[in-house]
């Protein structure tokens, strides 16, 4: 009944002015998060989770950073846009150290839950313990508890993360680990002679018992990872709206949905840069990112992008002249 009262307010706003296309079905959808006819979004929190993993141990595809730490030092200094982006956009960003490697100095923005110093590496031995993931899941489960607002945004950071997310997705989804990474096109000859794809397909062999989510979050996944989970299942149990930006944080809602089915109905999608399997990822959820600006920015930016976007769809549904023909 929600979603026809929803449905007909749109009705009456494109009376007026036509179709407004995306903006529609967003506001559609933020109104039955929701469970309003005139929902409101307000003190949008963006969170990264840092740390490292294991699997970059073998040397894995270069990045711009020589260290998960610095890429945190980058973001608490103001130097990345994804910051730059959220303060300008009035959003509120945090940094949580789950278990970045090196120690890291305190920082106002810095939220301190190390579980442990890096995971390990997964081609030769479980990423974590089950009790570390679920210690980190909870940790996550605290994070979103605490935060305000009614809009989070999750992104993770780290050497080894995109691996790891696309080990996790893999193994859970039950797609082709290649196709996460990008290597669609690629000739088999080619990936046989990969050693960056073969240390991966190691560690999917190692673990390929590994069944229950978070079994599969543990053998293959890391601290980020789980403690995106835990915050995505409190954000969706306050009816919150969850951003998901980044493989990671897919394989962090992957996880999440098999804890609980409907956490994928709180989120809506953004993408920071063109990682070729992100479009494969975002097929395993029947989405498409909110935004396509061809940028190439750590996961998170596009989340500062997309915010004016959410509220210009709840003003969509706000009050106004049309609510009489309400009731006509």
């Amino acid at each position: 009944m929600l979603e026809q009262a929803l449905r007909h307010r749109l009705s009456l706003r494109t009376q007026v002015n036509s179709s407004l296309g995306e903006l529609e079905t967003l506001a559609l959808r933020i109104g039955l998060i929701q469970n309003s006819m005139h929902p409101r979004l307000q003190d949008p929190q963006l969170i990264f989770f840092a740390a490292d993993h294991g699997l970059a141990e073998s040397g894995l595809r270069p990045t711009q950073w020589s260290s998960t730490a610095e890429c945190v030092r980058g973001l608490l200094r103001g130097e990345l846009l994804a910051t730059v982006f959220a303060q300008a956009q009035g959003m509120q960003w945090w940094v949580t150290d789950a278990g970045v490697r090196e120690p890291l100095q305190p920082h106002p923005r810095l939220l301190a839950r190390k579980q442990f110093a890096g995971s390990c590496n997964a081609s030769l031995r479980a990423a974590m313990t089950t009790d570390q993931a679920q210690a980190a899941i909870r940790a996550g489960m605290e994070i979103g508890d605490a935060v305000h607002g009614n809009l989070v945004a999750c992104a993770c950071i780290g050497l080894g993360a995109q691996e790891s997310a696309a080990l996790v997705l893999a193994q859970l989804a039950g797609v082709e680990l290649h196709s996460l990474l990008g290597f669609v096109d690629t000739p088999l000859e080619t990936l046989e002679k990969d050693p960056w794809l073969g240390t991966l397909q190691q560690a999917q062999a190692r673990h390929c018992g590994a069944r229950e989510p978070v079994e599969v979050l543990a053998a293959l996944g890391g601290a980020d990872i789980a403690m995106a989970v835990g915050t995505m299942l409190v954000a969706a149990s306050k009816r919150s709206v969850i951003v998901v930006d980044g493989l990671p944080s897919l394989a962090a809602l992957m996880v999440a949905s098999m804890i609980n089915p409907k956490v994928p109905e709180f989120c809506i999608f953004s993408r920071s840069n063109n990682h070729p399997g992100l479009s494969k990822a975002l097929g395993l959820f029947a989405s498409t990112a909110l935004l396509e600006l061809g940028m190439e920015c750590i996961d998170g930016t596009g989340t500062a992008l997309v915010w004016p976007m959410l509220l210009s769809a709840t003003a969509v549904l706000s009050d106004g002249p049309w609510d009489e023909k309400l009731n006509d």
